[in-house]
């Protein structure tokens, strides 16, 4: 029998796990994803929604350890990875509203060791790259829309291969990243494209030379502290390793442990040297809506201001040009940019659901994490939704976005 637990005692202060238990509207929730940890699919799964500013749904199925069969729950931390970047844009976001950087000043501005990046255009007859300083150099707003011309290493190509031989992300300081990457070309000519890249790492270096404090001393200080987010960080301390999921794959047909000296392999047992702007935090359930609850508030929660209304709505406008958002571009098979589905800063805004083919409000914000975590933000409907695994995605991964959005959506049906 699936073993699940409603909002256990990290969350039972907020709403009585018997009060969410009455709410049979959200029940297709559970009936839409559990499945997928009962076929073995997931080892476990989290999921949370708030409705109108209220928890409404809080569930938590499976184990977080398959090897010691410790149960998942709700207040279980999680490898956050690329739900990172939203937390990034948010923190630029408070910079912003102190007149910090603008959209159009070049990141060279802030980080003057990438002034001389220059654009890779191609193999000359003599089997040498073709370098040449950009049309116009790389900003902070491109940066803020993956349209910089960075890459991540992940695809195929020239520039890509150099981010693979020498990894930026794996640089032990801000220093030496900076480094890295002021020794890597651009992949195309800043404001052409649309590409997943270390962007989001280079935002994270513009704030700590901003602000003269590290990442997570910031972040501490200006997000997680005021928002209560209490389990949100860049590490996992002492105290609290014994609610850390454990990390699968699937491979041979089974969920297996990944590669220990591989991409994903860090214990998040101290402080890096290196925090990951793009990608480095852990987080829970309860952080997670908390921060999409202050999003969908216009930058406010609980009487604390985190932004101004006018930067949480920029975070949560599409900023890409016409031709970028019909360009075909993306990343993996969910996030495709195409009308209807665009990209704000750090993040997915969906301007017409019924062109996306989504079910979610029209000025929904969403973004997901290579661990299989998700979330979006839904203006139109009041609804935050926050679902973590962690399972790698890639091929075969289970379709929880889609099914998941249909799932809300018919609980809001049912609730009309």
């Amino acid at each position: 029998m699936l073993r699940r637990t409603l909002l256990a005692a990290a969350l039972a202060l907020v709403v009585p796990a018997a009060a969410l238990a009455a709410e049979p509207r959200w029940a297709p929730i559970n009936e839409a994803l559990d499945p997928y940890v009962e076929r073995g699919e997931l080892a476990g799964m989290i999921t949370l929604a708030r409705h109108k500013g209220r928890v409404v749904h809080a569930s938590a199925v499976g184990e977080r350890d398959l090897a010691s069969g410790a149960p998942m729950r709700m207040d279980t931390i999680v490898r956050a990875f690329s739900m990172t970047k939203p937390v990034t844009a948010v923190a630029m976001g408070v910079l912003r509203d102190e007149g910090k950087w603008k959209p159009e000043d070049p990141i060279a501005k802030f980080l003057p060791e990438l002034a001389g990046l220059k654009v890779f255009k191609g193999m000359g007859p003599d089997g040498k790259p073709i370098l040449e300083a950009p049309t116009s150099p790389p900003t902070v707003g491109q940066i803020m829309t993956h349209t910089a011309g960075f890459a991540y290493g992940f695809e195929a190509g020239y520039v890509e291969d150099l981010y693979r031989a020498n990894p930026p992300m794996r640089g032990q300081s801000s220093a030496e990243v900076i480094q890295k990457i002021a020794a890597l070309p651009l992949d195309y000519e800043p404001g052409a494209r649309w590409k997943y890249s270390i962007a989001m790492d280079v935002q994270g270096l513009i704030i700590e030379r901003i602000t003269g404090r590290s990442l997570p001393d910031f972040m501490q200080a200006r997000i997680f502290g005021p928002l209560k987010m209490v389990d949100t960080g860049f590490h996992v301390p002492v105290g609290k390793r014994d609610r850390f999921a454990a990390l699968y794959e699937w491979k041979d047909g089974k969920l297996q442990p990944p590669s220990a000296d591989g991409l994903f392999s860090s214990t998040y047992d101290r402080t890096p040297g290196f925090a990951s702007g793009g990608g480095g935090l852990v987080t829970t359930a309860s952080d997670y809506g908390r921060f999409g609850q202050m999003l969908l508030n216009g930058g406010t929660l609980d009487g604390v201001r985190i932004l101004k209304r006018e930067t949480a709505r920029e975070i949560m406008t599409a900023h890409l040009p016409p031709q970028i958002v019909t360009g075909g571009f993306g990343i993996g098979s969910i996030q495709r940019i195409r009308p209807g589905y665009e990209y704000g800063y750090n993040g997915v805004v969906i301007t017409d659901p019924g062109a996306a083919k989504v079910a979610m409000g029209k000025g929904s914000y969403l973004w997901d994490g290579a661990a299989g975590t998700w979330f979006w933000v839904d203006p139109e409907n009041q609804i935050v939704f926050v679902g973590l695994v962690q399972r790698l995605m890639g091929m075969g991964f289970p379709p929880l976005q889609p099914v998941s959005q249909e799932a809300v959506k018919r609980s809001l049906a049912a609730d009309k």
